[in-house]
Parts: C-alpha cells; structure tokens; sequence
C-alpha cells in the first residue's frame, strides 16, 4: 500500500523530514560520491528528495512515481522529470539506465521481486541499484508517524535474499537513522548528534538500511520479464461494429 504523495512531500517539509532527508542524503553520496552528467539516474518511488543532492546538474535524470502513489511536478523551477507508471513495468527500452535510486517503494509495492527484475531489465551492464528500505529492526518501522513505517520493511538477510534472487549483488550497506523518530524539539535540535552515537552504539536499530547492488548479466535463474503492452491513457478504444 503506498503513501499518497501529498503526504511525503508535507513529510519532507517538517523539520523531522527535513533531518531524515539530511542524513540519507549523506550517505547515498558516500555510496555515489561522483556521477558523470552523462550517465541516465532514475528515481523510482518517492526518490525527488534525493536526485538534487545526487544528480544536481544532470540533464539525464528522470524520475517515476507509481499510479497508486501518485505524482507532483519536479524540479520546481524546471521543465518536468517525473513520470507516474506502474512499478512492474517502466516505459523504457532495455539497458538505458546508469544508476536507479529506489525510495519509498521497494516496501510498499505488491511484488517486490517483480519490480527488482523490471529494475534489472532497464539497467546498463555495469548499471548499480541503491535501495533505501526501513529497517525492521528499527523504531521507524513501527511508528505511522513518518513513511518508513508504512509497508513491509526488511532485515538485512531478507534484502540480500531478494536482491540475489532477482540477479542482483550487494556491494555495500549502510545504516542510517538511528535517533529515534519523535518530533520533540529538544531530539530534533540534537537529532545529528543522536545519530552520530546511535551509529556507534546501537546501529543494528537504526531505522532505515541502505544497500548498494550492482547488476548479475547472463544469470540462467532469472526467468525474461514478460513485456506489458502499454496503451496510452488518451488513446481511445476502437469503436464497435454497428
């Protein structure tokens, strides 16, 4: 079940978003340090508070937010990159895509091994998958009062599972959120000091995990995606005999 988007966005706009979207964002840049303007970013899920940080001047940079989530405008103060689709099947051809950032979807859609391999079947060869999923481990998970507690989170084993079943190999981990996810002011003024002790002391518990995969080619177990036929949404249906 997704989160209706007007709903992330007023999340990102609170000051405990506000943090979380910080703290994320500093380690997806450790994970992708430097991206070539010429390499194709895609963002699936609610991933538009990201692709700033990651892509800031990339011209080949899009984003896609499923049908049941729903769609807003972005970038802002430029031509529009989003596109609302169905996670199970992208509009894209085969292999065009450098890097994929999945936020705030890999837990809410209905078969997460369908979209993964929908992922997979866009992605270059050399193409490298960052998905950010709440921890089940972690108080976020069990809190409705941000969106990583909505849908299914996974532990680390599980994730890993998934993505090597669907031709995918975990390359690096992170774990991020680990302050506790209160909208008290006193924890939101000291919420980096929070998770700079919480990373140390308790970082199986942090809320949120972040995993790096790179793209298995020439995998036999992986069964070929079934290619939806896609229909425009203005195309009219042919008219009945009379």
């Amino acid at each position: 079940m997704y989160i209706d988007v007007v709903d992330l966005r007023t999340f990102y706009s609170d000051a405990l978003g506000t943090i979380a979207r910080r703290l994320i964002s500093e380690r997806l840049k450790r994970h992708w340090p430097s991206l070539d303007s010429s390499q194709c970013v895609l963002g699936i899920g609610y991933a538009t508070p990201y692709l700033n940080g990651l892509a800031p001047n990339g011209e080949r940079v899009l984003a896609f937010m499923p049908a049941a989530q729903g769609v807003v405008h972005w970038p802002l103060d430029s031509p529009n990159r989003t596109a609302l689709v169905e996670e199970g099947c992208l509009p894209l051809p085969d292999a065009c895509v450098d890097r994929v950032l999945v936020v705030h979807s890999l837990e809410m859609v209905d078969n997460p091994g369908e979209q993964l391999r929908e992922i997979w079947r866009v992605l270059t060869p050399a193409g490298r998958l960052i998905a950010v999923v709440p921890n089940r481990a972690g108080i976020w998970a069990r809190s409705e009062s941000t969106p990583f507690g909505y849908g299914r989170p996974f532990g680390r084993s599980q994730l890993a599972a998934l993505l090597r079943h669907t031709s995918f190999a975990p390359v690096a981990w992170s774990e991020v959120l680990a302050f506790p996810p209160f909208r008290f002011r006193p924890i939101l003024r000291s919420g980096v000091s929070w998770e700079r002790a919480g990373r140390l002391l308790w970082p199986t518990f942090s809320g949120v995990l972040v995993v790096e995969a790179s793209k298995h080619v020439h995998d036999p177990a992986v069964a070929p995606v079934r290619r939806r036929r896609i229909r425009g949404v203005f195309q009219p249906a042919p008219a009945s005999p009379a």
